[in-house]
C-alpha cells in the first residue's frame, strides 16, 4: 500500500512552486533542461525540499536570512533526509543569486556524483559520431 502524503503538504508545496524565490527560479532556469530530471517543492513528509533530483536522491535547499537563527531545525530536517538517503546540499540565496550558474554547475556536479559519476548533462545525438551516407 502507497503511503499517502498529507494534502497539506500537497497544497503548501504547490503554493510554494508557484511563488518561487529569486534564487529557486534563477538555478531552476538553468537546470531545468538537463537530465536527470529535478523537481523543485518536493514533498519527503514531514518536509518539502526545494529543489530534489529524486533519481540521484539529491536534495538542495536554498536558505535566505530566515535560516540564520533556524540551523539546529536545519540540521534536525537535514539528518532525517540523510538517514532516509537523501544527499543534501545548501546554498544561500545570496550566493546562488551573485553567481546563478556556478550554483547551477554545482548542483549538477553533485548529481552526476550521487549517481556513481553519470554526466547529467545529456548529449546531442550525433555529437562525436561519424556521419553515414545516406543511401539512395
Amino acid at each position: 500500500m502507497l503511503r499517502r502524503v498529507d494534502p497539506r503538504l500537497t497544497a503548501r508545496a504547490r503554493e510554494l512552486r508557484n511563488n518561487p524565490t529569486p534564487a529557486e527560479l534563477a538555478v531552476w532556469q538553468r537546470i531545468s533542461r538537463y537530465r536527470p530530471a529535478f523537481t523543485r517543492q518536493f514533498v519527503e513528509a514531514p518536509f518539502i525540499i526545494d529543489l530534489a533530483c529524486r533519481k540521484a536522491k539529491l536534495a538542495v535547499e536554498f536558505d535566505g536570512s530566515q535560516h540564520i537563527d533556524a540551523a539546529e531545525a536545519d540540521a534536525r530536517r537535514t539528518a532525517y533526509l540523510r538517514t532516509n538517503g537523501w544527499h543534501v546540499i545548501r546554498l544561500w540565496n545570496s550566493d546562488v543569486l551573485a553567481n546563478p550558474d556556478g550554483a547551477a554547475q554545482h548542483i549538477l556536479s553533485t548529481a552526476a556524483e550521487c549517481l556513481g559519476g553519470t554526466h547529467p548533462h545529456p548529449l546531442p545525438s550525433r555529437e562525436g559520431r561519424a556521419r553515414r551516407p545516406r543511401y539512395r
